[in-house]
């Protein structure tokens, strides 16, 4: 099952289910269940959905403005999860190499704040590069929807966007590189646990395209992960608690070459089997 957020013309958002190309509202004014994140939060929100599910007004998912599928929670991201990503790292900050060979090998994961939901941004809305910043990149992660428990509850795509040269300028600079108005990209759903094909097969693709022009084009796929998830929830929740659930990006595969940076005007997509396709403009400053 995947649980949306969407806006028709002239209407709050509103919760919906994603049928292929249909979206089927979920019944949400007053009662226990009101956002989003109420069902997430559920001992089965897939039972809850079903039940809220009104089948008799559907839209069609191209007649809809899409919104990110988060409400209350924070973002948070792993690092350096795969080789490929370790291997960018380095070549990017090379008097910080060292560190970042470590963090690939060492027990403790990297983790780290990204984004509070305002510096979230939905399917078709702008992602944004720093004024500041003359390199940056996408970087396409699969990303954990976790409950307040810390259950995994779900999985959607996210766009963790990077201002390469100011990390590689020093590896302290990494909030500034990663934490700014629409620095984030998720959606276009969440696919409820069980709703996944074997995690083992999924892939993620991503394209940057420059008008006509396919700038770059990437594949991995979840087997290249040097981490588990289970490995990583564990690390977000030592002494740290999340009363609204968290979204934990969880690192990426797919690496643009050195010579690539993100230009107002070119577009991200990033398909994740089982989930969908992430698409965003890119603006500047």
């Amino acid at each position: 099952m995947k649980l949306c957020k969407f806006c028709c013309v002239s209407s709050e958002p509103q919760v919906g289910q994603l049928v292929d190309d249909r979206l089927f509202p979920l019944k949400l004014s007053g009662g226990q269940y009101r956002t989003l994140s109420d069902i997430l939060e559920a001992d089965d929100p897939w039972e809850v959905a079903d039940f809220l599910v009104d089948r008799r007004n559907a839209v069609g998912a191209d007649e809809v403005i899409w919104k990110p599928p988060i409400d209350r929670q924070e973002v948070w991201a792993a690092g350096v999860t795969y080789r490929r990503s370790q291997a960018a790292r380095m070549e990017e900050s090379r008097a910080a190499s060292a560190f970042y060979d470590r963090v690939y090998t060492a027990r403790r994961p990297e983790l780290f704040f990204k984004a509070t939901p305002h510096r979230v941004i939905g399917p078709g809305e702008p992602v944004r590069v720093r004024g500041d910043s003359r390199a940056s990149v996408p970087e396409p992660e699969l990303t954990l929807v976790l409950a307040s428990d810390l259950r995994l509850v779900g999985y959607t795509v996210g766009n963790d966007l990077t201002a390469r040269d100011i990390e590689g300028q020093n590896p302290l600079y990494l909030p500034q590189a990663k934490i700014y108005d629409a620095s984030c990209a998720l959606g276009p759903c969440i696919a409820l646990t069980g709703s996944m094909p074997p995690l083992s097969t999924v892939q993620i693709r991503m394209e940057i395209r420059r008008g006509p022009t396919l700038v770059f084009a990437g594949t991995t796929d979840l087997s290249q992960m040097a981490r588990t998830f289970d490995e990583l929830i564990a690390w977000l929740g030592r002494d740290n608690s999340f009363p609204q659930g968290v979204f934990l990006l969880t690192g990426t595969g797919i690496v643009p070459d050195q010579d690539v940076a993100l230009l107002p005007g070119d577009r991200v997509a990033i398909t994740i089997d089982g989930i969908g396709m992430l698409e965003n403009p890119v603006v500047q400053g």
